[in-house]
């Protein structure tokens, strides 16, 4: 399993990647692999605004739906598009070009209520 240590991770399994006030953010590699094969993203809107915790869209595999939710809340400044066409980007790169959206931070301080990599290895370890 695959867990950059420059990322936060929150425990709907979705990480985010910070720089400045601007984040970026996706499914984690542990989630994409009990997922197994991506078919569709459900993306937001531009400019939406979300909080912390939030659904922000869905993900969904040829085994499950799941929601997608805000590590931090913000407001929508780019989706990745390119998952309309190829949403199974997300099981092969899903901290890089599988990213799923970009927001403007509004409260960066909810960043650090997140998980670092030790401890979301340790709490996906703990799932199993």
């Amino acid at each position: 399993m695959n867990i950059p240590t420059d990322l936060k991770y929150a425990r709907t399994d979705e990480w985010i990647r910070v720089k400045g006030g601007e984040a970026e953010a996706g499914l984690t590699d542990y989630a994409q692999g009990h997922l197994s094969d991506i078919v569709y993203v459900e993306l937001p809107e531009v400019g939406a605004e979300f909080k912390s915790a939030t659904s922000f869209g869905s993900i969904e595999s040829v085994k499950a739906a799941s929601d997608l939710n805000m590590p931090a809340g913000g407001t929508i400044t780019a989706v990745n598009e390119s998952l309309s066409d190829a949403p199974e980007v997300v099981n092969s790169d899903p901290y890089g070009k599988g990213w799923i959206i970009k927001f403007t931070l509004s409260d960066p301080s909810e960043v650090a209520g997140l998980m670092d990599a030790a401890a979301y290895q340790k709490y996906c370890d703990e799932r199993g």
